[in-house]
Formats: structure tokens, C-alpha cells, sequence
């Protein structure tokens, strides 16, 4: 029998939560100097009642001390509160003064939260700042409930082979949420110093406070929405300093895991830094696509040198890498190949525990360890192998755990290619939207979602889709499938 309770307790002390963060954008707006962004400010205050009055409620009527959740529980947990706050975050920005109806403020709020920074608002740079600064909260949140969730909630799961994770940085048993509690002020904590750093850095080399503010927190949370119709791209220029080489370090530490950096301050195991095979990984495919790019940008453009080609590929090639979205130019221009590359990476993501979406970097290294131990048997039919993963022998169950969520990864993305073809956007559009979505990535391709347009002029149905499929890869696909089966609500 499913207990109810604390999953409402849970979910309506998140959607209050929400509901008070309301009030710091709407300080904003009241604090505007245009008469017509400072009205915006009702939006968020109807939102804000609206979430503490009903989120509020809901815990309050099931308030009492939770001392364990079931695997179960925890399955409805995650997949009930986040659907919540995408609705409640949706509230302000269907009311205020982005005028866009509620579908579109739905978009915008889950792709807000699960990090994605595909947008549909235009005129960026003329919206209220109650509404801008909401849209970079909202990332901000997604950052940092996807780490924690990374690390307390699906490794107890044992979603997509996350369960080799369980001693990562705390032990995560069915009962995790004593534990979770105790180690996600840490967390939150080196989440908010990174965030801070990186807003300090960008300020200093050139960014108005009130855009570094903004791009702090969607850089560090892997997200990508920007004040600015140009995304980076406004930034960089003469005078302005090296902000995009600022944003690409923010963006790699933002994507690796912040396990490891809480191991590093309470263990003090700062070498798992540089000795993480995940990391190192990781850092060898950015390295490995950077110097590809480079020479596509090379033989591009005549006119380029060898440091701009590196500024120009190593930033673009780690904002689709890790799914953060950022632009500084319309690659759609490098040529065909360049098209077809940033299709391809935009699937891979950082490292598992980080802000990062995609398939996770652990993932690809499992995959190939199933890879060379199947070739081994095949060539050595007695022998006995083990494959590993820092040091520590995988079971069976992890290759299955992984190869299931592959298979469902890219059935989903399938899937919802032939939903948006179905619906009217032509092949190109389609695809790279439903990868965008299933990767929490950002822009897509092609002239209508690709770094130099939006997803405004998509049918309210293809919006829908999009935002369901930017859950299920954010969630992790089996979070959320697993509600849906009938054997879930049985006894």
C-alpha cells in the first residue's frame, strides 16, 4: 500500500518554497525604473499566494515526522513534485507581461527547471526583469535538485546504473532521506560558492552585474537561458574580456560531479579530482571534440586564427556537450559537418552528480567496459573477465541497468521525432527538437531552433510534447515510466 502522506508533505513544502522565491522577482520588478515592468509585479504576487496557499496546505494537512521512504514512495515523490513546480513556476510567466498564454509559459517553466534553456520569449532584451531573473532562478533550482536527486534519490532507485553510486558520497538505502537531508546543505552550499565565483568573474571582466547575476546561475546550472536575444554572443567583443573562455570553465565545472567536490572538503580526497575516471573521461572528449571543431573552423573561415578558432570551438563544443545551450555564433554556418557533429555530442552530457543532462559520461564508460568484456568472451570463450569502474567490479545488474536506460533513451527520442514530424515541423526540425528536449540541451538546428531562432512559432501540441520529453530525460526515463505501469499501484 502506497503511503501518500509524505509524498504530499514533500511536495507541497517544495511548491511553498517556490511560491516564497516568487517574491525576489517580484522585488525586481517593483524596483524597475520603466512604469510598465514594475506592474509586472502582480504576476508574481498571484503566483506567490497561489503556491504557499495551496503548496502550504497540502504539507500542513500532512504534517508529522517522516522517518523512511519506500522505494515506491520515492518513485511518486520525484515524479509528483516536479510536475508541480513546472505548473506553479508556469503561473507568473502566463500572467506577466512576457504575454505569451499558459502552453507557452509551461514551455518555458520546464525547460526553466530540468535545464534544457530552450525558450520561446523573444525581445529578450526588453523584458521585465521580474520575468528574466525568474526564467535564471528557475535553472538555478533545476541545477541543484537534479544533484541532489543524483546522489539521494536515484542511486536507492537503481535508475540507469546510477546504483554504483550508492557509496559515492553517502551511503543511500531505501531510507535516504534522513541521509539526503544531512549532506544537501553541503551540496547546495558548493553549489552556491561556484555560483557565486563565477558571478564575480564574469562582473570582472566586463558584464554589467545585472547580467552576470543572470548568466551565473544558468552557467554554473548548465542551463543557458540569457537576458539577451544574442544569448552570449552580446557579450563578446572588444573590451569586453574573455567572458565566453569565464563561461566554458563554469560550464565544465558545472558538469562534473559535486560528489567528488564534497568528498574533496569532507574527506579531504582532493585527488579524486584528477584521478575520477569519469573526470578524466570527460575532460578527454572535450579535449578530443575541441581539437576537431578547431579544424573545421580552420578550414571554414580563412580569416580566423588559431586562438579564435579555439575560443570559438572549445565554447561551443562544451555548451551542446553538456547540454547548457549557450550561443556565441550560429554554427549552423560552419558547414554540414558542423551540423552533423553537434547533433551527435548533444546526446553524450557531463558526469553523473553534476548539472549536466545527456546520457552521463558513467554511462558511455560502462557501455564500452560491456563492449571489450563481450569481445573478450567471444575470442576467449573459457576465460573469465570482470569489468570495472574506478577500481570496483560492475554486476550484471549495472550492465542491464544501463543498457535498458540506452534503449529507452533513444526510443523515446524516436518516438517523439515522429510525434513532432506528425505535427507538422519538417524533418530537420523535428529530429533536432526532439533531441534537444530528450537531451536537455537548448537550441537545435536548422533555421527555426537553431542557435539564431526559437521555439515560438511551434504548434501548442509539439510544445506539450517537447515539455513531457524534457521531463523524461531530465528524470531519467524509468522515474517517471515506472508511475506509469499498472503493476506500480498494486498492492
Amino acid at each position: 500500500m502506497l503511503n501518500l502522506r509524505p509524498v504530499l508533505l514533500v511536495t507541497g513544502a517544495l511548491v511553498a518554497a517556490l511560491g516564497a522565491a516568487m517574491l525576489i522577482p517580484m522585488t525586481a520588478d517593483l524596483s524597475s525604473a520603466d512604469a510598465v515592468h514594475r506592474a509586472d509585479w502582480t504576476a508574481f504576487a498571484v503566483g506567490a499566494m497561489a503556491a504557499i496557499f495551496i503548496g502550504g496546505g497540502a504539507a500542513a494537512a500532512s504534517w508529522g515526522p517522516i522517518s523512511s521512504i519506500g522505494i515506491r514512495e520515492g518513485f511518486l515523490l520525484t515524479g509528483a513534485s516536479w510536475f508541480a513546480l513546472v505548473i506553479f513556476a508556469a503561473i507568473p510567466l502566463a500572467l506577466g507581461g512576457l504575454e505569451i498564454g499558459f502552453v507557452d509559459a509551461l514551455f518555458e517553466a520546464t525547460s526553466g527547471l530540468t535545464t534544457t534553456g530552450s525558450t520561446i520569449v523573444t525581445h529578450l532584451d526588453d523584458a521585465p526583469p521580474g520575468a528574466l531573473l525568474w526564467r535564471s532562478m528557475l535553472q538555478w533550482f533545476g541545477g541543484v535538485g537534479i544533484i541532489i536527486m543524483a546522489f539521494a534519490v536515484l542511486p536507492a532507485l537503481k535508475v540507469g546504473g546510477m546504483q554504483i553510486f550508492k557509496s559515492e558520497a553517502w551511503d543511500t538505502s531505501e531510507k535516504f532521506i534522513a541521509n539526503a537531508a544531512n549532506y544537501s546543505v553541503a551540496l547546495s552550499a558548493i553549489y552556491v560558492f561556484f555560483t557565486a565565483l563565477c558571478f564575480v568573474m564574469l562582473w570582472a571582466f566586463g558584464m554589467p552585474a545585472w547580467d552576470a547575476i543572470n548568466h551565473s546561475m544558468t552557467t554554473v546550472a548548465t542551463g543557458g537561458f540569457s537576458t539577451r536575444d544574442a544569448s552570449l554572443g552580446a557579450f563578446i567583443g572588444i573590451g569586453r574580456g574573455p567572458i565566453d573562455l569565464v563561461v566554458t570553465a563554469f560550464m565544465i565545472i558545472g558538469s562534473l560531479p559535486f560528489g567528488i567536490f564534497l568528498a574533496a572538503l569532507l574527506r579531504g580526497a582532493w585527488s579524486r579530482l584528477f584521478t575520477d575516471s569519469q573526470i578524466q573521461f570527460f575532460l578527454a572528449i572535450v579535449a578530443g571534440l575541441t581539437v576537431i571543431m578547431m579544424a573545421q573552423v580552420l578550414h571554414m573561415f580563412d580569416n580566423v586564427d588559431l586562438f579564435t578558432a579555439f575560443r570559438l570551438a572549445i565554447f561551443n563544443v562544451v555548451s551542446v556537450l553538456t547540454g547548457t545551450g549557450y550561443a556565441t555564433t550560429d554554427y549552423n554556418a560552419w558547414g554540414p559537418f558542423a551540423v552533423g557533429f553537434f547533433f551527435c555530442i548533444m546526446f553524450i552530457g557531463g558526469c553523473a552528480g553534476s548539472t549536466s543532462c545527456g546520457m552521463k559520461i558513467f554511462r558511455l564508460q560502462v557501455a564500452l567496459a560491456a563492449l571489450v568484456i563481450y569481445a573478450k568472451r567471444l575470442a576467449h570463450p573459457n576465460g573469465v573477465f570482470v569489468a570495472r569502474y574506478n577500481q570496483r567490479p560492475l554486476t550484471d545488474d549495472v550492465f542491464v541497468s544501463v543498457l535498458s536506460f540506452f534503449f529507452v533513451y533513444f526510443a523515446t527520442f524516436a518516438s517523439l521525432a515522429v510525434v513532432l514530424s506528425g505535427l507538422g515541423l519538417d524533418t530537420l526540425t523535428a529530429i533536432s527538437s526532439a533531441g534537444t528536449a530528450i537531451a536537455n540541451v537548448g537550441p537545435g538546428l536548422g533555421p527555426v531552433v537553431g542557435p539564431a531562432g526559437n521555439f515560438a512559432s511551434l504548434p501548442d501540441a509539439a510544445k506539450l510534447a517537447m515539455s513531457a520529453g524534457m521531463l523524461l530525460g531530465r528524470l531519467e526515463f524509468f522515474t517517471i515510466l515506472v508511475i506509469l505501469t499498472p503493476a506500480f499501484w498494486r498492492g
